[in-house]
């Protein structure tokens, strides 16, 4: 006996009752680093993917470690244009399509994370996450992290120290600054940096704690600076969900999205940290020498920016010089 529509659509309402949703739609998720090695980025990435599972909206994630889906610096394209739903990566990266994404990699602009924290809440990242959603993509979790130098040449402490090494730098506003100071640039993602000193492409880097311990780059330095007191390197490193995607889910399903956001969030918030100590224990361990920057290193370090890449920033990128200003503002 054949069924009748109306019996057919019963039956599967009836279905997806005993179920509890119809078949879950699964959102890809994309990341540089690796995948189920310990690194604080990715585990925050998993735990997101894991916490909205366990809300039971009918949305699941596919985590895609180590450039596996989409190269670090092609993310953010992907993102906006909406072939892409999640990524983390350092926001810096997009500054090429939105200058003003540098100023959340600028040199002497945090100096440690209780000040990163603060800035969270501020007018300077009230538009720095407006410009990140009128450009496509929407933050559901906040996430700086702490940074560093190495080199296999000679450690990095005053400006002086650097000249004449070929260094990567993380963004183009550490760049101007370490041009001035008498360094030589290659730029490369953070991914990338081990090959380059193994090769003889790059003498020294500076990137995050976390990437310096991922990344195993204590098997081809000589010294590391720490970031202790003196910080020059913070970066702001968000978790990022599509705009398109975001603006087709149902109401729940965004309330699920921002709620494993913040879980997540909260979990990097206390591993952030202990992501220094962990790299200075590790650099340590393999025979690497570890110095600090001192005071008058750090303010020799800032004079060149403000008057490199502060001075830059605030004459080409619209908006720039009120960034500074409110970030600076910040106690």
């Amino acid at each position: 006996m054949k069924l009748g529509l109306s019996a057919l659509a019963a039956m599967l309402a009836a279905s997806i009752a005993l179920t509890g949703h119809a078949q879950a739609e699964t959102l890809k998720a994309s990341h540089q680093f690796p995948g189920g090695k310990g690194d604080a980025r990715d585990e925050m990435v998993q735990l997101f993917a894991k916490e909205l599972a366990a809300a039971d909206v009918g949305l699941d994630v596919q985590v895609y470690p180590g450039q596996s889906l989409y190269k670090a610096k092609e993310q953010w394209g992907a993102l906006t244009k909406g072939q892409l739903d999640i990524a983390s990566f350092p926001l810096d990266y997009a500054s090429g399509r939105v200058p003003q994404f540098s100023a959340t990699l600028m040199p002497g602009l945090v100096r440690n994370h209780d000040r990163a924290k603060r800035l969270n809440s501020s007018p300077f990242m009230t538009e720095i996450k407006k410009l990140i959603e009128d450009n496509g993509a929407v933050v559901i979790a906040d996430a700086w992290l702490g940074g560093a130098f190495a080199s296999k040449k000679t450690c990095i402490t005053s400006p002086e120290s650097i000249k004449g090494q070929v260094t990567r730098a993380a963004g183009p506003a550490f760049e101007q600054m370490l041009v001035g100071a008498g360094a030589s640039i290659s730029s490369m993602a953070s991914s990338e940096v081990y090959t380059g000193m193994q090769t003889g492409v790059l003498d020294a880097a500076n990137t995050s704690s976390g990437s310096f311990v991922s990344y195993r780059l204590y098997e081809q330095v000589t010294c590391l600076t720490e970031p202790g007191e003196n910080s020059l390197w913070f970066m702001y490193e968000p978790m990022l969900i599509s705009k398109e995607t975001y603006d087709r889910l149902t109401p729940e399903q965004q309330a699920a999205v921002m709620a494993a956001g913040k879980k997540a969030e909260e979990y990097f918030d206390k591993e952030a940290a202990g992501l220094d100590d962990k790299m200075v224990a590790t650099f340590k361990e393999a025979g690497v020498e570890v110095v600090s920057m001192s005071k008058d290193d750090y303010d020799a370090w800032l004079a060149i920016a403000k008057e490199t890449a502060y001075k830059e920033f605030a004459e080409k990128v619209p908006g720039g010089q009120k960034l500074i200003d409110e970030a600076l503002a910040v106690e």
